[in-house]
């Protein structure tokens, strides 16, 4: 245990608060400000909204269902997938870790919102005329960094095995 609470926990742990607390502060002035202003649209520009919706499927607003026992299965089923990519970043390091770290981050984040609003508060929409992406948070983009880190490193491991085979 003691190998896991030296410098580089601490490190770890501070990349995790910092993306848990910008997600934190960035949901809690959307919520607030649309409270305030009395509307969940804020801002209407070209290509960005910021419109606040309540999410109570998964990413991206993807499996939304009303009754709660489907919720609650789908929150202990993310808890789960949360224990497991936190066991992950122990057993791995360098820019894997790091992708895990930033996954954690922002599932956590969700995962909060999940528990304490019974939905996540997604609000960043991105539109090309009437095209508009899924709505989402700060926690989803650094889950999607993460992610596609995840996917380039396979991609690299695989074409540098493909290599050493020739």
């Amino acid at each position: 245990m003691s190998k896991y609470l030296g410098k580089k926990f601490f490190l770890n742990l501070f990349i995790v608060i910092c993306i848990f607390s910008l997600d934190r502060i960035s949901k809690f002035y959307v919520i607030n400000l649309s409270k305030n202003n009395d509307t969940n649209i804020l801002l209407l520009s070209k290509y960005l909204n910021i419109s606040l919706t309540w999410n109570e499927g998964i990413a991206f607003g993807l499996f939304s269902f009303n009754k709660i026992f489907f919720y609650n299965l789908m929150t202990f089923l993310i808890l789960i997938v949360v224990i497991i990519i936190f066991i992950m970043i122990m057993k791995n390091a360098g820019l894997k870790q790091f992708s895990l770290l930033i996954i954690f981050g922002g599932a956590i984040g969700n995962l909060y919102d999940r528990i304490y609003f019974n939905a996540v508060p997604d609000f960043i929409d991105f539109h090309v005329g009437n095209f508009h992406w899924f709505i989402f948070n700060v926690s989803d983009i650094f889950i999607t960094i993460g992610v596609l880190l995840m996917i380039a490193m396979e991609l690299i491991d695989y074409k540098k095995g493909a290599d050493e085979k020739i």
